[in-house]
């Protein structure tokens, strides 16, 4: 985990809306853990890193960002927690636009919920407030990777595809069929328009169909699926497949190649994970990430925003360590799998009948 440790580095973060009577009991107290871990508070920032936002069951007022690396955390106070807390609490996380949800209860419990439909809770007791800024922590220090920075420079023969996007179109129809791609929560009838396009821009959501693929194209570039877009009907190069040739560290954008002419959608947001395992391990020519689950499989710590450095190099760093990188199964805490391999085929052959649809919460 990223350490905030000195003063010139200090995030800054801010407090608004109005607190129930016990938030605002607990946001001073977090506010004092967050200061002593190097983060420094503000009353009212043009350009925050964190914002704690104080909602109700009635107004769950969103925060409205001025820029992509502001990170939200919603805080909820409710009597109880409904039996089925992802239904139930969902509505909440998106209509405050919110990165992470914590809903505090009067037993002093705080139910987490995230984007990635991660939900866990931390119990009451000593050190409660040092707990949640544990669990808060991975979501304030991430960087998202969610630019992308269109070139006009592909090859005319790639135009119509190759060996590689026809590849990727098996692939997607194959998840199609073990329906692995759910959209549980119709966003458009859950968020109005205006709100619905806010966060699609705010965190590269192209569609509510979840999960990518990917396939290597060469030494330094490799084909990867559009955000959002129905993997069971992938077909045209730059709306379905874009090309990634690089990062640039500079931007913190995607560099992706396109076919003049073209208006592209954005690429999958784990393009950076993709991008960091191709660089590292020449010997993998394909990766898969589902929202399912394989028993046993090597986890990573924390639960880190989607499209994240930070998840980026927690995977990367996990199929490092595997037996063999070329065909690692790594877990992402509380949100799925991705898988690399020499091709697709190998991918699929290694996990068909042996995933989990449910993803273990902790």
């Amino acid at each position: 985990m990223i350490e905030v440790t000195t003063q010139s580095e200090a995030p800054v973060f801010t407090i608004v809306g109005q607190p129930s009577p016990n938030l605002a009991g607990l946001l001073p107290a977090l506010k004092a853990v967050f200061e002593a871990h190097g983060y420094r508070y503000e009353e009212a920032p043009e350009f925050p890193r964190l914002v704690l936002n104080c909602i109700t069951p009635t107004s769950p007022k969103p925060y409205r960002r001025k820029a992509q690396g502001t990170l939200v955390v919603s805080f909820l106070e409710l009597s109880s927690i409904p039996s089925e807390p992802i239904s139930a609490l969902y509505p909440y996380l998106v209509r405050a636009l919110s990165n992470q949800l914590v809903v505090l209860t009067p037993d002093q419990r705080a139910h987490f919920l995230t984007l990635e439909l991660g939900y866990y809770l931390e119990p009451g007791g000593p050190d409660f407030v040092e707990r949640l800024y544990r669990r808060i922590q991975p979501i304030a220090s991430s960087v998202l990777v969610v630019n992308n920075r269109f070139e006009a420079d592909l090859e005319p023969e790639l135009w119509q595809g190759d060996a590689g996007t026809q590849a990727l179109s098996w692939a997607g129809a194959k998840l199609a069929e073990w329906d692995l791609l759910p959209a549980p929560f119709p966003l458009e009838e859950i968020l109005s328009p205006e709100d619905l396009r806010h966060i699609k821009r705010l965190y590269g959501i192209g569609g509510l169909s979840y999960g990518n693929l990917s396939v290597r194209k060469d030494a330094r570039r490799f084909w990867m699926s559009a955000s959002g877009v129905d993997k069971s009907r992938m077909r045209e190069v730059g709306r379905d497949f874009l090309l990634v040739k690089g990062y640039d560290p500079q931007t913190n954008d995607i560099v992706l190649s396109v076919p003049p002419g073209v208006t592209p959608r954005r690429v999958s947001v784990d393009a950076i994970e993709h991008w960091m395992i191709y660089r590292e391990h020449p010997a993998v020519g394909a990766i898969i990430h589902v929202h399912a689950w394989m028993d046993e499989a090597p986890s990573t710590q924390f639960n880190y925003p989607c499209g994240s450095y930070q998840l980026a190099e927690a995977v990367a760093e996990k199929v490092r360590e595997a037996p063999d990188p070329s065909r690692a199964v790594v877990g992402l805490k509380n949100h799925g799998l991705t898988l690399t391999g020499p091709t697709l085929e190998d991918i699929f052959s290694r996990i068909e009948g042996r995933l989990l649809k449910q993803v273990p919460m902790s």
